[in-house]
């Protein structure tokens, strides 16, 4: 699974699965097992807000940071996104 960077935030790592690549660009968070089971999942719109579509096992406190270290770091996190898939940025429903 490809992590977008190789060190945690908020003690989780920024991730996406190679079978996820058919959604627009998301980030699982998870501890290190990276799995799907317990880890959050964050949609990113073009401009580098996310939306929670899944909660998984973290608190409030740590969605809004990794929602910020998105937001500051959604460029270089799509490049990465883009290396194994053609789908662009989260527009909505």
């Amino acid at each position: 699974m490809p992590k977008y960077f190789s060190f945690k935030v908020c003690g989780y790592y920024l991730y996406f699965t190679s079978k996820c690549i058919i959604e627009a660009m998301h980030v699982h968070a998870s501890d290190s097992k990276l799995t799907e089971e317990g880890s959050a999942k964050f949609f990113v719109k073009g401009n580098g807000d996310s939306v929670l579509q899944e909660k998984g096992c973290l608190n409030d406190r740590e969605i809004n940071k990794i929602q910020a270290f998105i937001k500051d770091n959604y460029q270089s996190m799509y490049d990465k996104w883009q290396e194994y898939s053609k789908e662009g940025f989260y527009i909505g429903k």
